[in-house]
């Protein structure tokens, strides 16, 4: 089979179309190293004071915790009740099964700030009555994450269930299989990876959410989003710069390391 590259004229259009994409992030790469006490670039003094401001602040470390817990059981959650969903669907075909789709994808479609009143109600009336989930809580603010990543975790679900054949659930049933064994020795095995990317999704929109999170925290509980706007509206703290840079740099190593596994993939096939 004939593969086709791209010329010289191609790569060279690409790669400026790139550069021009990511010189927004390349600008805050200076303004990180900044003497000053706010955003600016250096006036030719370069300091690591907003890096070691990091470090040393209990503040930045625990929102950093803070959105490592919200994200994981949000995520974790949401992927089990996804599958529970996309599992029951798929299995018995419910005759209203496209509205019961549409209904629980709805938090997807929904405008944020429906969205955001709506379980900061919801979060507050749940205060009357305990401390674990409610308004500014841990577990409320995973209770709202959940609920906003819970449809992107379905969507990836329904897909892996898409290209898993029926015929081997059908196999299992006439064998003797009970619901239980059909479920956790035939369908979640061979959808994992499609749980994996649901999990990984999920964390990445929990991780980056800020919308939701301003209406249901106040003091309590701050997620480094949060964190990081804080500073943006009160103060202007060039720490956000730093954490930026750590966050762009973190990001470019995991997709430098896919690309050599790819290409390394890419060798081994041919």
């Amino acid at each position: 089979m004939t593969r086709l590259h791209p010329g010289r004229i191609a790569t060279l259009l690409t790669a400026l179309v790139a550069l021009f994409l990511l010189m927004p992030l390349i600008a805050v790469v200076p303004v990180s190293f900044t003497s000053r006490r706010y955003l600016s670039l250096p006036d030719g003094k370069y300091s690591l004071r907003h890096y070691q401001a990091l470090w040393e602040d209990p503040e930045w470390l625990g929102s950093f915790l803070t959105s490592l817990q919200v994200g994981a059981i949000a995520s974790l959650l949401a992927v089990a009740l996804a599958a529970a969903f996309c599992i029951g669907i798929w299995m018995l075909r419910p005759r209203f099964s496209g509205l019961m789709t549409g209904f629980v994808l709805l938090p997807m479609v929904a405008p944020p700030v429906v969205s955001s009143l709506t379980l900061y109600f919801f979060l507050k009336k749940l205060t009357e009555w305990n401390s674990l989930i409610a308004y500014d809580s841990l577990g409320g603010v995973i209770l709202a994450h959940m609920v906003m990543i819970v449809p992107y975790a379905v969507v990836v679900v329904m897909v892996s269930l898409s290209q898993l054949d029926r015929r081997m659930d059908l196999a299992a049933q006439s064998m003797g299989a009970s619901v239980p064994t059909r479920v956790f020795g035939v369908i979640l095995p061979n959808i994992r990876f499609g749980l994996l990317g649901a999990f990984f999704l999920c964390f990445l929109l929990s991780w980056d959410e800020i919308g939701v999170t301003l209406f249901v925290t106040s003091v309590e509980t701050i997620t480094l989003p949060r964190r990081m706007w804080m500073g943006l509206r009160d103060n202007v703290d060039p720490s956000i710069a730093a954490l930026s840079v750590l966050l762009i740099l973190v990001v470019t190593v995991l997709v430098v390391l896919r690309a050599a596994i790819l290409m390394r993939r890419e060798k081994q096939a041919r």
